[in-house]
């Protein structure tokens, strides 16, 4: 990935992110391959947490592909709680009921 790329990407991701409607939720996973990108999955968690800004973003809707959270963020379950967002036994996302997957133009 260049450095145009990688600017590219990052944009991307951040503006997907941004869409992300109140009680749903997304992977990593998707993020990547809607950016173009679909093998860069952990990219994308790196570009949420080392970008200046993206905390003003929803990050805390983004989860992996079984529904687990970031680890060692105890804030993300409270967030997501408040928006009716229901979780399973193990602790993970009921991602069926919740995924959220965008129209594109």
């Amino acid at each position: 990935m260049t450095p145009e790329q990688a600017r590219q990407f990052r944009d991307d991701v951040l503006n997907i992110v941004s869409q992300i409607p109140s009680g749903h939720v997304t992977t990593y996973g998707t993020i990547a391959a809607w950016a173009g990108w679909p093998s860069h999955s952990r990219m994308v968690g790196r570009t949420l947490r080392y970008t200046p800004g993206a905390e003003q973003l929803p990050c805390h809707r983004v989860v992996n592909k079984e529904g687990r959270l970031a680890p060692g963020w105890s804030r993300q379950r409270p967030l997501l709680e408040s928006e009716g967002v229901q979780f399973r036994p193990n602790g993970y996302v009921e991602i069926k009921k919740h995924l959220w997957e965008p129209e594109w133009e």
